[in-house]
């Protein structure tokens, strides 16, 4: 080994913590799969009082990270501040003007900006590496950029925020409602205290937006994402999908159309028998099917100080080896431009939970509804009777288009004897 590789790191939170405790503990190790000693010399965090476990002592303190970026001493920025602007915008910018490579778990910064960086970095001939800003420790990024190169991807999708798979997971086991479980989760640390990021479905959707353009070698679309969160997904509605057969996961889905790449995010009916259905807790999941190889699964923890940090320690390995390949798998002007599949083409089947009043006709006027549309009845489910109450109807359809179905489910919804807005979810075929 001939050379140290020093190595400058911006945030010292959980992941960053992580990255220098790994680093430290199996320093041995890793030089020897990285050819030389990866050496924290320099890093950047707001509050250099606080104990975060590690020990710092010989390392420079910057409290401009930008500063960072430009510290002579510093070979390689890892970026861990998180966010698409500020910060994290300009340490990354920085360190790509200065010659560095960069390594990043910032999903959001790659999903706004992840194109315009690509470009940056080709032309100054450094590498972005972020192995860690896609379901932590389980290594897609690599797996669909090298692992499947050669293939022509047709789908990729998964379950990529712990905290929603953990939240939809309790309400199945334990038959509580959506915000009892939330709280929980927010008393254990796995929900923060503003979990709308994690809930709304945001931060699948970045994630979803960076596997697309790395899956399909095109530019990043976030923007093109539709989005659809969990917070409207009920016990009722948990327990009508055990009983057709299905689970409901909050999926990220990237898939070829004859319209273009749709990139969609919401909750799913998803058949008991396939692997993702069983993906369960905190735990991630991404399948990728290819031409050649056909369905790959990959599980394991999405999120936490040790995943992640895995990630970033592997990146730094590839850049310490001098191993890299352009951002999103090809380079940035041969990028495919963005062409979103509009969300109202998709087509699929769908699950409808209607509370209407129980009186004769009500489901002839429903089932009209959806005739006068061209949606496909499959299934109905209704258990017991309370004539002149409110009881649950649900329906599922046959293949439809999704603007049939919304102008379906709005003239539903108009009839006075559908007390409130129908639930839908997307039922999938994987």
């Amino acid at each position: 080994m001939s050379e140290i590789l020093r190595v400058g790191v911006a945030g010292l939170g959980t992941v960053g913590a992580g990255t220098l405790r790994l680093l430290a503990t199996h320093a041995d190790r890793i030089a020897e799969r990285a050819g030389r000693r990866l050496v924290v010399t320099a890093v950047s965090a707001r509050d250099r009082r606080r104990d975060r476990g590690v020990d710092l002592a010989g390392v420079r303190w910057y409290q401009d990270a930008s500063a960072l970026a430009a510290d002579p001493e510093v070979d390689v920025v890892v970026e861990l501040v998180g966010g698409a602007e500020g910060i994290a915008r300009t340490l990354v910018e920085a360190a790509i003007a200065a010659g560095k490579p960069v390594v990043t778990a910032n999903k959001a910064l790659l999903a706004v900006h992840g194109t315009a960086l690509a470009r940056r970095a080709e032309a100054a001939g450094v590498p972005i590496a972020f192995e860690a800003a896609v379901a932590g420790g389980i290594p897609i990024v690599k797996g669909l950029r090298e692992g499947l190169a050669a293939n022509a991807l047709d789908r990729v999708y998964g379950i990529l925020n712990g905290t929603c798979n953990y939240i939809l997971t309790t309400m199945r086991r334990e038959q509580r409602e959506f915000a009892e479980v939330l709280a929980e989760a927010q008393r254990l640390g796995y929900a923060e205290a503003d979990p709308s990021f994690d809930i709304d479905g945001i931060d699948t959707a970045h994630k979803l937006a960076v596997l697309t353009a790395t899956a399909f070698g095109t530019e990043v679309d976030f923007a093109g994402v539709h989005v659809e969160g969990i917070r409207h997904v009920s016990a009722l509605d948990i327990a009508y999908a055990d009983e057709l057969g299905f689970r409901i996961k909050l999926l990220g889905i990237a898939r070829r159309t004859a319209h273009g790449i749709e990139q969609r995010v919401h909750p799913c009916m998803v058949p008991v028998a396939t692997p993702i259905a069983n993906v369960e807790g905190v735990f991630n999941a991404v399948v990728a099917e290819g031409d050649f190889v056909g369905r790959v699964v990959m599980e394991g923890r999405g999120a936490g100080a040790g995943p992640t940090a895995s990630a970033v320690v592997a990146d730094l390995v590839d850049i310490a080896r001098r191993r890299s390949v352009p951002t999103f798998g090809r380079p940035a002007a041969l990028l495919d431009p963005a062409n979103p599949a509009p969300m109202e083409r998709h087509r699929g089947c769908y699950y409808i939970r209607l509370m209407v009043v129980d009186r004769p006709g009500v489901i002839a006027d429903v089932t009209a509804a959806l005739r006068d549309e061209d949606v496909s009845m499959e299934s109905m489910l209704q258990r017991g009777r309370a004539p002149g109450e409110a009881v649950p109807v649900v329906l599922t359809t046959h293949e439809t288009e999704e603007a049939r179905m919304r102008r379906a489910l709005a003239r539903v919804a108009a009839l006075g004897t559908v007390l409130e807005p129908p639930r839908t979810i997307r039922i999938e075929d994987l």
